[in-house]
């Protein structure tokens, strides 16, 4: 049986002109980044555009349809971002919702504490090393979820701790690392306003998402 890995070599190796795939899939993602999309244009303008541009001939389009087609496209994208920044709104008013009621939840499972602010944690392991201050530099593990159990980041599963400033991090990691001994390792139910708040962290963040990590405080640098 073909891995996914080898389909996609094979895949790979049947491009002919690999110099110009790479060339049209890195301007493709710029695209894509800048909010483009397929239906936006025809692969035949660009290939012309491209061709002319390249021989160094002029334009096939005036000055004015040039300007004409500039004016085109800053409209169209000003329309995207503008639904774009309605939709992520209207998920940060349902998000804030979900996760007052998640955070009123997990209040009552076994183990639960509070600190001031909101936060939430559960000691897995009591370390008996000392606590940072806000001005030291500390080496962890994490793994960090949102509340449907998706990872979005772990440098356990990268296998190198992460090292930082206390006061470098999010509110909520702040909080608990100042609270926290070597050795200890706390889960952490983060609401939003300790976390990335209404903005969020796209685009594995959502605004007011809470976040739920589970921390191992290695050690004090």
């Amino acid at each position: 049986m073909t891995s996914p890995a080898q389909a996609q070599d094979d895949s790979a190796a049947t491009v002919d002109d690999q110099l110009g795939y790479f060339l049209g899939f890195t301007v493709g993602s710029s695209f894509a980044q800048q909010g483009f999309k397929p239906s936006d244009f025809t692969v035949e303008g660009m290939n012309q555009g491209l061709t002319d541009a390249l021989s160094q001939k002029d334009p096939a389009l005036s000055d004015e349809q040039l300007q004409e087609i500039q004016g085109k496209i800053q409209a169209m994208m000003e329309k995207r971002q503008a639904a774009r920044m309605a939709e992520f709104q209207k998920q940060g008013v349902a998000n804030k919702e979900k996760s007052e009621l998640w955070m009123k939840q997990n209040a009552k499972a076994e183990g639960i504490k509070e600190l001031e602010g909101g936060l939430q944690y559960k000691v897995v392991k009591e370390g008996e090393g000392a606590s940072p201050s806000a001005e030291d530099t500390v080496a962890v593990h994490y793994t960090g979820k949102l509340t449907n159990g998706e990872v979005f980041d772990s440098s356990v599963q990268r296998g190198q701790p992460a090292k930082f400033p206390v006061n470098r991090v999010i509110q909520g990691w702040q909080m608990a690392l100042q609270q926290m001994k070597v050795g200890s390792k706390w889960m952490l139910y983060i609401p939003p306003e300790l976390a990335y708040g209404e903005n969020g962290s796209p685009p594995k963040i959502g605004p007011n998402e809470v976040l739920v990590f589970e921390v191992e405080l290695l050690e004090i640098l």
